[in-house]
């Protein structure tokens, strides 16, 4: 047996050196076996289901020759092993604006999967909302590619800093959950990179060393095999060097997916192993693919392997450590969204408050998100009502659920203050796998079934939770509502007889502690909306969960709306404080790399210290080609203290103001008038603008 294996300190020469060798000592048999997972479906059997219960081996690999493994783990709001820390979900993260928060969680994550004996880890989804309805949406930040790259680099950065390799994932154009195994995304060139692909290339730009294609097709070919995306986008525009691994069941459906760019199938070798070897065998496939794919594989892997580690050990006792559940924490007080508050009801006066009354079964449940891949089951979990009760002890009680709307209202009647917690739960929103895809025949079901509600078939809440909000307002009008989901939910029918309302999203371990301390005002809601809050359903791009063929065009999110003329019900970037910021003295100019630097100055006129989130968007000349009304290119997150003032700088770079010129395949900044906004959201209504002359 050779020992090839890498070690610690080793150069990029030596590494290259060291790859060579193993290329040059391996068969043709075990690099392809390197390129694809093994023992999945035996795993999986094992546990009787249970998604994560074992680091999957993913990839790389050779025990002749001393070679390790790639080791897998999921997921985007924790690692999906043992009892990991439970982090709100991404698009409540996303909701933060906070890329240091995010790649602090990144760090934590790290961490906890080198502590359970994992490499790999696919916790990084930027796959863009492009309608509320996707099943999805909570595993990913938002609507805007800027906000979600850099919230996607942030936590990619974050991971690998404990040496564990980050994938991106879904590459590409993945939002539709039910039709994912078949559906085929049309897109034109131009709409193609610079709405749906940057910001996995601002992902890795910023270092993220591993790719996971999509399952759906785009243009007539399924992403896992789809050279344009795999080599000529993703290798020679952007010059990526690390490796790309397919999604986890039939992501890929032939082995010409090699030849395509795709370097690992996963789980099992279903059509790469001995399938691709008598490929190569027969010529159908050069060897210099497979050599090529192992080098791309080996690389990575060794690097990671071969850098110093921030911590000496990695032991299990760093899992769900006190300073991990406080981030989760910290997650889920900067998340909240404050989507109206009229009245004097919040923040809640712990002091005079004698009788509190919460209504809503989920008040009750450990609602952490959806039960599919990327579910984290920490070692315990704050209810919205254990939080409440820990803050405001015996002054507040549970009134009852949807199932007696009458009852609930007599009981809110009663008390000085309702508070309501509505939304979904994994039956309704999540991760869907269809019947006739096969785990490798294991049988799962109950709690460990792999599979939840996936696409929404309503925007809206359920009739039960509507009825409870309209009897109780009618009874108590003291009354705030706290909305679960993972992305937008229409409140037409109620919202104007209530005078809070707080998205709290799928808020993590400890987002019960978190909801309790920003009703009571220890802390002020500080989220701001990562995607736009439509007026009605029909001012979305069509959604179409059973779909074979759909086209994905520029246009979705704050863009559609504003291209039409159409107001929201809460525009993109939208967050309300109990504080008051006050925006003055915007100034810009023409930045010596072609791009622009802005400044304004924010004062914190209310009578607390709170986070604001400063947002700067861009409009375009617009003649050279049609261009968005303005799109978000800078945001910042500030603490400011009761009349403190803050000055804030932006710099947009040349690229970020760029558009595809589909004719000369090339980007080009378009010269004239830019008009700079900055301020609290994305509606125009509400922020400071200037001109600036490129």
């Amino acid at each position: 047996m050779s020992d090839l294996g890498p070690v610690k300190g080793m150069t990029e020469a030596e590494i290259a050196r060291q790859v060579t060798r193993i290329l040059a000592a391996a068969t043709l048999e075990e690099k392809v076996a390197m390129m694809s997972g093994h023992g999945f479906f035996q795993q999986f059997a094992e546990s009787a289901g249970r998604w994560g219960a074992h680091p999957y081996r993913a990839g790389g690999g050779c025990e002749r020759l001393g070679v390790p493994a790639l080791y897998f783990t999921d997921g985007p709001r924790g690692v999906v092993r043992g009892n990991s820390t439970c982090f709100p979900v991404s698009m409540a993260r996303g909701a933060s604006f906070d890329t240091d928060l995010e790649r602090r969680i990144g760090e934590a994550m790290g961490i906890e999967a080198r502590a359970q004996g994992c490499n790999l880890s696919g916790a990084v989804c930027v796959n863009l909302l492009r309608h509320p309805a996707w099943g999805r949406a909570q595993e990913t930040y938002g609507e805007d590619s800027y906000h979600v790259g850099l919230m996607g680099a942030a936590l990619a950065t974050g991971i690998q800093t404990h040496n564990v390799i980050a994938t991106v994932k879904h590459f590409a154009l993945n939002s539709i959950e039910n039709a994912r195994f078949k559906v085929d995304v049309r897109v034109d060139a131009r709409s193609l990179r610079e709405v749906w692909l940057p910001h996995f290339k601002r992902v890795l730009d910023a270092g993220c060393a591993s790719v996971m294609s999509a399952y759906n097709q785009v243009n007539g070919e399924f992403c896992g095999q789809h050279r344009e995306l795999l080599t000529d986008i993703l290798r020679h525009e952007w010059g990526f060097d690390g490796f790309v691994h397919s999604d986890w069941v039939f992501g890929v459906k032939a082995p010409y997916g090699a030849a395509a760019g795709l370097d690992i199938e996963n789980p099992e070798p279903i059509n790469f192993g001995s399938r691709l070897v008598e490929a190569v065998e027969s010529g159908v496939i050069e060897p210099a693919v497979i050599d090529t794919a192992c080098r791309r594989i080996l690389t990575a892997l060794y690097r990671f392997a071969a850098a110093e580690d921030p911590l000496e050990a990695y032991t299990p006792d760093l899992v769900a450590r006190a300073a991990h559940r406080e981030l989760a924490y910290e997650a889920a007080v900067k998340s909240a969204v404050l989507l109206k508050n009229e009245g004097a009801v919040a923040p809640l006066d712990a002091g005079t408050l004698r009788d509190v009354t919460v209504f809503g079964r989920l008040a009750l449940l450990p609602n952490l998100g959806d039960h599919g891949s990327s579910r984290v089951a920490p070692p315990a979990t704050v209810t919205p009502m254990q939080g409440l009760l820990v803050r405001l002890g015996d002054s507040v009680r549970f009134g009852g659920d949807e199932g007696d709307a009458a009852a609930a209202a007599l009981a809110a009647a009663k008390s000085q203050v309702a508070i309501i917690i509505v939304g979904y739960t994994a039956r309704d929103e999540g991760e869907f796998i269809p019947g006739d895809i096969s785990l490798g025949q294991v049988e799962t079901g109950g709690d460990n079934q792999l599979m939840s509600g996936g696409d929404r078939d309503s925007l809206h809440l359920p009739a039960a939770q509507i009825d409870l909000i309209r009897s109780i307002a009618a009874a108590q009008p003291n009354c705030i509502v706290v909305v679960v989901a993972g992305s937008a939910v229409l409140m037409a029918e109620w919202i104007d007889a209530v005078p809070v309302v707080l998205q709290s999203f799928y808020a993590g371990m400890e987002g019960g502690r978190a909801l309790a301390d920003l009703l009571t005002g220890r802390v002020s809601p500080s989220g701001r909306l990562p995607f736009t809050v439509a007026a009605a359903a029909s001012d979305y791009p069509p959604f179409d969960k059973e779909a074979d063929s759909i086209e994905y065009g520029a246009w979705h999110g704050y863009a559609l709306l504003e291209k039409h003329g159409v107001r929201p019900a809460f525009p993109f970037g939208h967050g309300l404080s109990y504080a008051r910021f006050a925006y003055r003295a915007l100034k810009t100019r023409a930045a010596a790399d072609g791009g622009i630097d802005a400044e304004v100055s924010i004062r914190n006129d209310g009578p607390m210290t709170a986070d604001e989130v400063a947002q700067l968007y861009i409009g375009f000349p617009g003649i050279a080609a049609e261009r968005p009304v303005k799109l978000l290119r800078g945001f910042q997150r500030v603490t400011l203290r009761p009349g403190e003032t803050r000055t804030l700088h932006f710099h947009v770079p040349p690229a970020d103001l760029a558009w595809w010129c589909p004719d000369g395949r090339r980007w080009q900044v378009e010269g004239g008038l830019h008009r700079v906004f900055v301020g609290p959201s994305s509606d125009s209504q509400g922020l400071l603008w200037t001109d600036v002359r490129l």
